[in-house]
């Protein structure tokens, strides 16, 4: 299983002007004022038997021809093998794009009708059920309505925020690429490992809230 989502909006920022690193009795000052170099889109996949991020496209846009290239250099890792993808319900993630390169990739002659009209290709929702097929050697799995939290890249996300882009200077929208791209590579390398869910129990998190207001009040 395979999780995917993007990551839009990441900004590359250019501090104006040097961080004063933390000395006895001071913490770490950075400059307040920055330039904005761009912005950049990732989106991420999650092997969640292995922890790796395999294929991630970094790019300017996420629209669903973005989307469904994306997942074809996914595929191309091998293109023989079953994937079962999980993703959230954005309209890019059910788009006609993406069916027809499924429909190919699949082999699948059949008549995908007409978007807007009939077929498979009618709306979101008849596209979602074509890439759900349980039958599919590629199938998609979405999570439910306002629960994108449950997919596992977001996890993934807020490490790559706090490793890298919270406290990051960027002089470029090349240098943001390049610096991403050089932090994948080492979490592959170092930190990667089989993802693994754990079902919190009610009291549990009952215990967790009491403690966060005692501390809050």
């Amino acid at each position: 299983m395979v999780s995917v989502d993007e990551k839009p909006g990441i900004q590359a920022l250019e501090r104006d002007g040097k961080t004063l690193p933390m000395r006895p009795g001071s913490v770490e000052r950075r400059e307040f004022n920055y330039i904005r170099h761009g912005t950049q889109v990732l989106i991420g996949n999650i092997h969640l038997a292995t922890g790796e991020l395999l294929t991630p496209t970094i790019a300017e846009t996420r629209t669903e021809a973005d989307f469904a290239e994306h997942i074809d250099r996914l595929i191309q890792t091998d293109p023989q093998a079953h994937f079962v993808i999980l993703c959230d319900q954005l309209n890019t993630h059910k788009s006609e794009a993406l069916v027809r390169y499924i429909a190919a990739t699949l082999s699948d002659t059949q008549d995908l009708g007409e978007k807007g009209k009939r077929g498979i290709l009618k709306n979101m929702a008849t596209r979602q059920a074509y890439l759900s097929e349980s039958a599919h050697r590629i199938r998609f799995v979405y999570t439910p309505k306002h629960c994108s939290w449950l997919n596992s890249i977001e996890v993934w996300f807020a490490i790559l925020d706090q490793h890298v882009l919270r406290r990051g200077n960027f002089t470029s929208t090349a240098d943001l690429k390049q610096k991403i791209e050089r932090y994948i590579t080492y979490y592959n390398d170092n930190l990667a490992k089989a993802w693994r869910w754990s079902v919190v129990k009610t009291r549990d998190i009952q215990t967790l809230l009491e403690k966060v207001l005692r501390h809050v009040w």
